[in-house]
């Protein structure tokens, strides 16, 4: 189950064709670095891509990147360079920082530029229906008052609606509902970056990029749409708009929107300081791990606050769930050989998953990736205790490491290698630790404080949670 944006409801996640969910994501504009709140949904959609092929549902991830539009050209004529190497060197950005966040490659990732001919199509199929005019600045227009149900994903009321005023710009504000460009006239400051068309050079406008190539290699009804909350409007419902008056079928079944990401309480920009790079935040001493784990961990329907303790965070996070894995590991007799195929075929109940199954489940309820944490850190708090008890034997430790396994495969954590000589902290460090946390269960409080003071002595600092505590280098 998952929140479809237009019907507002919880709605199954299906293949129409009853083979393989068709889904497309709105891609980076390739004009800058990717930050980490286009990544924050990039993830989440890759972690939603995971679960439903983990389920057993076969996926076509189609993904674009838009390299052609108002800011690919304004930044790339600033520089003076040319438009396809400038995008060409984003995109190798952009990829290098899906590689070290261990994301998915789509299974098509096409460009607004080389997809130039099946835009124009589709533009000549809009004016052939008279949904679509030429504008006297010689720009191609979509004509609003053609499509009734424009405003329903979004929710605008049909009276604030300004047909037969056109608006040329790709990105635009609430306030300016109107006609829209599905190709603009090629114009001066453009530099080289036009191509002829029926109506003279010129180029696509944003909006008909994602919809001539979401039906290029999904079909005219896509199964699920996705991408930040942001695109609501205007440009998904632009596409619907185009699209749906260019087919007369329905475009998207589900619509999937990520919420955005708060840096330390405040929205992302520049001229705050706070928009931040992956690479930023590996020169803050943090790895892609520790990075995707902070921004999957929130629930993808509600903004996610960044703050650099979410870090320190997920790296002790991280390096519990290494112990946790090492543990069954061992109790299982040797490591797991889980491939990806295996994980998907495999059934998924509580006996095949043990104390992780929950977790599972959570992630099936609409991607409920907080709850699904939770509870595999309660599951892990119990095969702790399991080890402890003596009451873990092999077969079990299996049964438990496959749920674990799973968890991690949908989560896309990579966790890191434990090292003992540098992480685990001496024998009497640790005898203190627990002394200290049962002095803390007491309520103690003198010697709890008494004993912290003696491990921090030592160079170790107690971080505490709900059902124990871990020791962290000072």
């Amino acid at each position: 189950m998952l929140m479809d944006t237009m019907s507002g409801e919880l709605k199954p996640v299906r293949a129409a064709d009853g083979h393989r969910l068709r889904f497309y994501c709105c891609g980076p504009t390739l004009y800058d670095r990717a930050h980490i709140g286009n990544f924050r949904t990039f993830l989440v959609q890759d972690v939603f891509r995971r679960v439903a092929e983990l389920s057993g549902l076969p996926t076509l991830h189609v993904r674009n990147v838009t390299n052609v539009e108002d800011k690919t050209i304004r930044r790339s004529q600033e520089l003076g360079e040319d438009l396809a190497a400038f995008t060409a060197r984003w995109k190798v950005a952009f990829d290098q920082d899906c590689r070290s966040l261990n994301m998915l490659s789509p299974h098509h990732e096409p460009g607004a530029v080389e997809h130039i001919a099946e835009q124009i199509a589709l533009i000549e199929t809009l004016m052939g229906k008279g949904m679509a005019y030429l504008g006297e600045d010689g720009s191609v227009y979509f004509r609003i008052s053609e499509f009734p149900a424009y405003g329903r994903l979004s929710r605008l009321d049909a009276r604030t609606l300004r047909s037969g005023e056109a608006h040329q710009s790709d990105e635009y504000d609430r306030e300016s509902i109107s006609d829209f460009a599905l190709w603009k006239a090629a114009k001066p400051e453009d530099g080289p970056n036009h191509w002829e068309s029926p109506w003279g050079p010129g180029r696509p406008g944003w909006h008909i990029e994602c919809s001539a190539m979401s039906m290029k290699y999904l079909g005219p009804t896509l199964d699920l749409h996705s991408g930040g909350v942001d695109l609501v409007f205007p440009h998904h419902e632009n596409e619907i708009a185009q699209s749906e008056g260019a087919t007369g079928k329905p475009f998207t079944l589900h619509w999937f929107h990520v919420t955005h990401l708060m840096v330390d309480g405040a929205k992302m920009s520049k001229s705050l300081g706070n928009l931040y790079t992956l690479d930023d935040i590996k020169a803050m001493g943090f790895s892609a791990a520790e990075m995707r784990y902070v921004l999957i961990a929130g629930h993808y329907r509600k903004p996610l606050n960044f703050k650099r303790e979410s870090l320190e965070a997920a790296r002790l996070a991280l390096k519990r769930l290494a112990s946790v894995q090492a543990l069954l590991d061992q109790a299982a007799g040797g490591p797991a050989l889980a491939t990806w195929d295996n994980l998907c075929g495999a059934e998924k109940t509580q006996d095949t998953l043990g104390h992780f199954a929950p977790a599972w489940e959570a992630l099936l309820d609409n991607l409920n990736v907080p709850k699904a944490l939770g509870e595999v850190f309660t599951a892990c708090h119990e095969v702790e205790r399991m080890s402890r008890d003596g009451s873990l034997p092999p077969e079990q430790a299996v049964v438990e490491r496959q749920g674990l396994v799973l968890l991690l495969a949908s989560l896309g954590l990579i966790l890191p290698v434990p090292s003992p000589e540098a992480d685990e902290a001496p024998g009497e460090v640790q005898q203190l630790a627990q002394q200290r946390w049962e002095a803390k269960q007491a309520k103690n409080w003198g010697e709890a404080d008494r004993l912290r003071d003696l491990v921090a002595a030592r160079g170790w600092r107690i971080k505490d949670r709900k059902d124990g505590f871990d020791l962290v280098r000072s």
